[in-house]
């Protein structure tokens, strides 16, 4: 059986050089939804055919993920910077022709959405993470509980090829297990979407991720204290939902971290691990549904209301 229903396109799209893969579907607002590690655009799979009811949704694979392209990284990791991946993002958007949109994001995706929502603002109506604190903040408040569980955001970050090769040896499913039982997720993950993942886990994508931890931990981290030290905030409106079970509603204060960087922040705890819309889809569309019809306007939230 199909993860999307068939009223679900799938493309490919050149923008920023790299070519991204993407499905999408609906009418109305546009909502851009950004997945996580080590997944694709699968992972939205009990959560987009919902909000399609309602949005135009757009969900896309980073660069390094999925069937997007996966270029080599650089020296200094800079085509894997956030700041990279949101202008892969907003060039997706322009050719499909939505000048702003919703975005939501869940772990690497969500980073990503940060990045987009503070270089972009004009374009982004509203934000939601989903079960991250700010990448500067988690760094910067390191400790040996986080340590022990984020464990590979420290091994994925030393020079290649070491963490390459070892990804490479011990396989998805070995990490992947590891990482979800860590926080909570459990078996939470549909077979096909499992197989997607492990499909698309290549060397070239066993790279891409690396690259991408790397840079979240150098050339992101600039980027974040430029916007620190020079007073630079996200004015949209900021929803937060993590998991109770996660290692960020243990270990960090999602509300209070997030309102450090935006100035309209609300959040929900919902009873999950990491993978919270896998683990949590019908609690997870709820919030989004009702995040998203407070900040449309008023003409379209009737229009909503008159829908089957």
């Amino acid at each position: 059986m199909p993860l999307f229903p068939s009223n679900f396109e799938r493309r490919r799209v050149r923008a920023n050089g790299v070519t991204l893969n993407l499905v999408s579907a609906g009418s109305g607002a546009p909502l851009l939804m950004l997945h996580g590690w080590p997944q694709s655009h699968v992972m939205w799979h009990a959560v987009a055919p919902a909000l399609a009811e309602r949005y135009t949704v757009v969900c896309a694979d980073l660069r390094g993920y999925g069937d997007s392209s996966k270029p080599k990284g650089l020296p200094d990791h800079s085509n894997y910077s956030k700041r990279t991946l949101a202008l892969d993002m907003v060039e997706l958007m322009d050719k499909l022709g939505h000048d702003s949109f919703h975005v939501v994001g869940h772990d690497r995706g969500a980073r990503v959405g940060h990045r987009l929502a503070a270089d972009h603002g004009a374009r982004v109506r509203t934000l939601t993470v989903i079960d991250i604190a700010p990448t500067l903040t988690m760094y910067e408040h390191t400790t040996m509980a986080f340590a022990r569980a984020y464990y590979h955001w420290f091994l994925f970050i030393q020079p290649a090829p070491l963490p390459e090769k070892m990804l490479e040896a011990v396989g998805l499913e070995g990490v992947f297990g590891r990482l979800a039982a860590s926080t909570g997720a459990g078996n939470v993950f549909a077979k096909a979407a499992l197989r997607e993942y492990v499909r698309c886990f290549d060397k070239r994508t066993i790279h891409a991720s690396c690259e991408d931890y790397r840079a979240a931990a150098g050339i992101d981290l600039e980027h974040d204290r430029a916007d620190r030290n020079a007073g630079r905030r996200l004015a949209m409106p900021l929803l937060v939902i993590w998991g109770t079970r996660g290692v960020v509603g243990k270990l960090f204060e999602p509300i209070a971290n997030w309102r450090a960087v935006a100035d309209d922040v609300s959040g929900v705890a919902l009873d999950s691990g990491h993978f919270v819309p896998e683990e949590r889809p019908r609690e997870t569309v709820a919030e989004l549904r009702s995040f998203l019809a407070r900040h449309e306007p008023a003409e379209y939230t009737a229009a909503l209301s008159k829908r089957p």
